[in-house]
């Protein structure tokens, strides 16, 4: 018997459902979600993204603001863009799409964000909430892994959980939020990465693997314990192809796994409507 597949984009869409009455109720108080994206240079896969970013708000109802800028943009320029974010009253949040082009700060350009205002959940400020268990917006695929992990019943509290990867987008504040002793949280967690030898003899002793290093096919068969729950979170390309850490035949073994595509993917993006929403729900608490 096969893996039961944990559908992201099912639970996405009813993300998006719940969203759009909270949508509603804060049209009570005057107020409409307000998510902003600065996007630097031309590159395709940013620019999709962004595209499919701003989709997902008019689905729900949030207001999007965007600005494009020229791949010449100065750090002058994208700093003076971040300033006008943070002090616009209708943008509750917002995002710059990384990477950045090269001769751009990235680090100093993310500093600059409001950390209220940060929707990725990103800066060193909300990373610091989250590791003083302290409200604030949690990492949007770290969240949205959680979510797709627990609503399809897999129990983490006290579970064994092997992160491989250290990623700070994903491994490192996954790794940090599944060991906090919060709802559905409070496990044993082990982070591992491709400098490890034998990962196998990690993950094989693990109850959830959570494969986010960016290497595909990483994860086999062979490497999991029968009926673990199985989620690769990392991806790489191969041309147009989108490929996962998780190789085909996991499934086989695992008792819960993700597709390679529709699987975390669309759970990010969700979380981040999620965070988006949040933010404005703040201003009239």
């Amino acid at each position: 018997m096969r893996a039961h597949l944990l559908d992201g984009e099912a639970l996405a869409s009813q993300i998006r459902s719940d969203l759009s009455a909270r949508v509603l109720e804060l049209g009570q108080s005057n107020i409409t979600p307000g998510l902003g994206t600065i996007l630097v240079g031309d590159d395709g896969p940013s620019e999709r993204y962004v595209a499919m970013k701003h989709a997902d708000c008019r689905e729900v109802g949030i207001r999007s603001f965007h600005r494009a800028m020229g791949a010449t943009t100065s750090q002058e320029e994208l700093e003076s863009v971040v300033d006008e974010f943070n002090e616009n009253p209708e943008i509750h949040s917002y995002l710059i799409q990384l990477p950045l082009p090269a001769h751009l700060d990235e680090t100093r350009v993310l500093l600059r964000v409001n950390p209220d205002k940060d929707v990725d959940g990103l800066h060193p400020t909300n990373l610091g909430r989250l590791v003083l268990g302290a409200p604030g917006p949690i990492p949007c695929t770290p969240a949205g892994i959680l979510e797709l992990v627990v609503q399809n019943g897999v129990p983490i509290v006290g579970r064994h959980v092997v992160v491989v990867g250290r990623g700070i987008t994903i491994g490192r504040p996954l790794a940090l939020l599944l060991a906090t002793k919060r709802p559905n949280c409070n496990a044993a967690v082990t982070v591992v990465h491709t400098g490890v030898p034998n990962l196998g003899y990690y993950t094989s002793q693990a109850d959830i693997v959570i494969a986010a290093a960016g290497h595909a096919g990483l994860i086999t068969k062979d490497m999991i314990k029968p009926g673990a729950c199985v989620v690769g979170a990392g991806v790489s390309r191969e041309g147009k192809k989108i490929l996962s850490d998780l190789a085909d035949d996991v499934g086989e073994v695992a008792g819960f796994v993700t597709p390679r595509i529709g699987g975390v993917g669309p759970m990010t993006r969700a979380m981040l409507l999620v965070n988006a929403v949040d933010a404005a729900e703040r201003t009239i608490t």
